[in-house]
């Protein structure tokens, strides 16, 4: 219980017939880290599991690499990734860049004003 108390939470609605709709920051993180996974050239998240153990690890596995600031109604977030050999690292920055800025925008609502990522190293090994 002391956890859920401790997270950041957002309003992303208000409706005084229907109630209030929250977000937790560490959602609008997992939501970042799980979309920069899927472009290709990313190896995993820094500090992250692989694909095939994030099941397995819950929540909290997936948002490692991965630090959002919500201000109002702004996100600004910062990744750090591992990037697999020989792909373009500008490249497949940018495309993580887009892919975040649009998932976060179109599952939250809230507007993606930065994603800032660093290139923590290479995976070299053969898949």
């Amino acid at each position: 219980m002391e956890k859920t108390l401790e997270q950041n939470t957002y309003v992303l609605q208000e409706d005084e017939d229907l109630g209030t709709v929250k977000i937790a920051d560490d959602v609008v993180a997992m939501i970042a880290g799980l979309a920069a996974t899927e472009v290709e050239g990313v190896a995993a998240m820094a500090g992250n599991i692989s694909h095939e153990l994030m099941s397995k690890m819950g929540v909290k596995g997936l948002t490692k690499g991965v630090k959002v600031e919500v201000i109002g109604k702004r996100v600004k977030a910062e990744l750090v990734l591992i990037v697999e050999y020989g792909y373009n690292i500008p490249a497949v920055s940018q495309k993580v860049q887009e892919r975040v800025k649009s998932t976060v925008e179109n599952m939250t609502g809230l507007e993606v004003s930065d994603v800032d990522v660093r290139i923590a190293g290479v995976n070299m090994q053969k898949g």
